[in-house]
């Protein structure tokens, strides 16, 4: 039992993984209401694995790469599907999509200059992130509710847009930062 306790974050976080694609055919099928349940259960997931890894000391260095690894993949199933069926603005996704792949390619890029640049999340990154939680939930719960509202929508997605620039620039002021701290590094 001690064992299963131990692997619960990652088993979470596994199922949040299994759960994007899941959202993702939900969403293109227009079962919005399931698709929204599913949706749900990630997020919840996610505040499950991270506070049982934290309170308990269940963290393992696999679940702090597969933890990140399963937001980002939630996040583009997400935007993928609502983009594919017309609900989210096609610059959104690719706003949000192009920051995701920035971050990873920028951190991988990091390792591989060995510059002085620490990996973890930054505050207006996370507050990026929940606006784009908040949106994805939003755009799912309007038809459940037969709301119509194109300028609330519309507003959203400007104010998820906005966020997600602003942190994708933070996050390369970073790794400029760091590309500039290894260049005056003597030799």
């Amino acid at each position: 039992m001690n064992r299963l306790l131990f692997l619960l974050p990652n088993i979470l976080t596994g199922l949040r993984i299994v759960a994007a694609p899941l959202l993702a055919v939900l969403v293109l099928s227009g079962d919005y209401a399931h698709a929204l349940a599913v949706f749900a259960f990630a997020g919840a997931s996610d505040a499950a694995d991270g506070f049982l890894a934290k309170r308990f000391g269940l963290d393992t260095t696999f679940g702090r790469y597969l933890d990140p690894v399963a937001d980002k993949f939630l996040m583009l199933a997400s935007f993928l599907s609502l983009t594919a069926v017309g609900m989210t603005p096609v610059w959104l996704a690719a706003l949000v999509i192009g920051r995701d792949l920035g971050i990873v390619c920028g951190s991988f890029l990091a390792w591989a200059l060995d510059l002085p640049l620490r990996i973890a999340p930054l505050p207006l990154g996370k507050i990026s992130t929940a606006l784009q939680i908040g949106y994805i939930a939003l755009i799912l719960l309007f038809p459940l509710l037969g709301i119509e509202e194109p300028q609330v929508a519309n507003g959203a997605a400007m104010v998820a847009g906005a966020l997600t620039l602003a942190s994708g620039l933070n996050y390369a002021a970073l790794w400029f930062r760091a590309l500039a701290a290894r260049a005056s590094r003597p030799a």
